[in-house]
């Protein structure tokens, strides 16, 4: 059996990455008309040509399956004043979307309001990985909806970035 590398602690593993501060996003999709969506920290850029990004998502995730089945995802980039709508992403809620206010995006998938900006993508590519799964989309609409700070996730709290 091959040798699979020391045993790091879980806990330990969080408190060390909980000091790399995270933009926060929500992503979306629509199946059957209906809306779903999750928060994320882990969304970055792949590629400027074609246009990437990627997200990372627990391999049990519902909306993982629904993403991964529509094939269309939105971004939502979130501002600093939205952490509660951040929490209720985070949840384990059945009705995430009851009293949110959003609108379709260019691939049909909610665009919230009040997000700094969006990015639509089609599934490209997915990656499992240990217990999550990092999902490669190209970029088919984007627009930044106005200026502002971001949401961010720092030691296990939401924040603000001050200039």
């Amino acid at each position: 059996m091959a040798d699979s590398g020391p045993i790091i602690d879980q806990s330990l593993f969080r408190q060390v990455l909980g000091h790399f501060p995270t933009g926060v996003c929500v992503v979306t999709t629509t199946v059957d008309g209906l809306p779903s969506g999750f928060a994320v920290g882990s969304f970055a850029s792949v590629s400027l040509d074609p246009p990437l990004v990627l997200f990372c998502a627990s391999n049990q995730s519902s909306t993982l399956e629904r993403i991964l089945g529509s094939g269309e995802f939105c971004v939502n980039v979130l501002a600093e004043d939205q952490e509660g709508l951040c929490r209720t992403f985070a949840s384990k809620s059945e009705d995430k979307f009851a009293g949110i206010g959003w609108h379709p995006s260019a691939n049909g998938c909610p665009r919230l309001d009040g997000a700094l900006a969006h990015l639509d993508a089609s599934v490209s590519d997915r990656v499992i990985e240990g217990d999550h799964t990092v999902v490669v989309g190209r970029v088919t609409d984007l627009a930044v909806h106005h200026e502002g700070g971001p949401l961010l996730f720092y030691r296990g709290g939401y924040g603000r970035f001050v200039v």
